[in-house]
């Protein structure tokens, strides 16, 4: 699936992944080295043309392990311990793209949104086709996790037991309801 699914059957979850994952300007891809061990690496995410576009250097670890392995993980940054921000988590599988046609659309977008121009042919370029994206919101007060996912949308709520416990998942409605997406409420 692609990321303009995501868009139009949950626009609420997408407008809330562009802030996660495009907000902060860089994402953790986690990748499948060579010996079967993940490899956690920061990239710049990008959204052109419907899909979730993520730029490598060229030859670069994270590269060749896509080349060799394309399922991935693309996150977002957390930057506090309270969970408060919320986790948004893309699952799929990473297509490379060759085209020097597409990949001089995205350095000329990338130029314009983000200030540094990649070269046409000289950096590894992947739309990302998800299978899963799935949203985690904390509350540090009560432990308790919501949690909203697609392609099922399923929303639930695990209730804080304790202070690394959370019990069993609970049906709950907020984040994909229609009206304003709120990743505070």
């Amino acid at each position: 699936m692609r990321w303009a699914d995501l868009e139009s059957s949950e626009p609420r979850l997408a407008a809330l992944g562009r802030r996660r994952l495009l907000g902060p300007g860089v994402v953790l891809v986690g990748t499948v080295r060579s010996d079967g061990a993940p490899r956690i690496s920061p990239v710049e995410p990008w959204i052109m043309a419907g899909d979730l576009w993520l730029s490598m250097m060229w030859h670069s670890t994270k590269a060749m392990d896509l080349d060799r392995d394309p399922r991935i993980l693309v996150h977002s940054v957390v930057t506090g311990r309270d969970g408060g921000e919320g986790e948004f988590k893309v699952r799929g599988q990473a297509r490379a793209e060759g085209d020097v046609a597409v990949q001089q659309r995205y350095a000329d977008e990338v130029a314009a949104g983000l200030g540094w121009r990649p070269v046409p042919g000289e950096f590894h370029l992947f739309a990302v086709d998800m299978a899963d994206v799935t949203f985690i919101r904390y509350v540090d007060d009560t432990g308790d996790q919501f949690v909203a996912r697609w392609p099922c949308g399923r929303e639930f709520v695990r209730r804080g037991t304790a202070a690394t416990v959370v019990g069993d998942p609970e049906p709950y409605h907020d984040l994909l309801r229609p009206g304003p997406p709120d990743a505070s409420s």
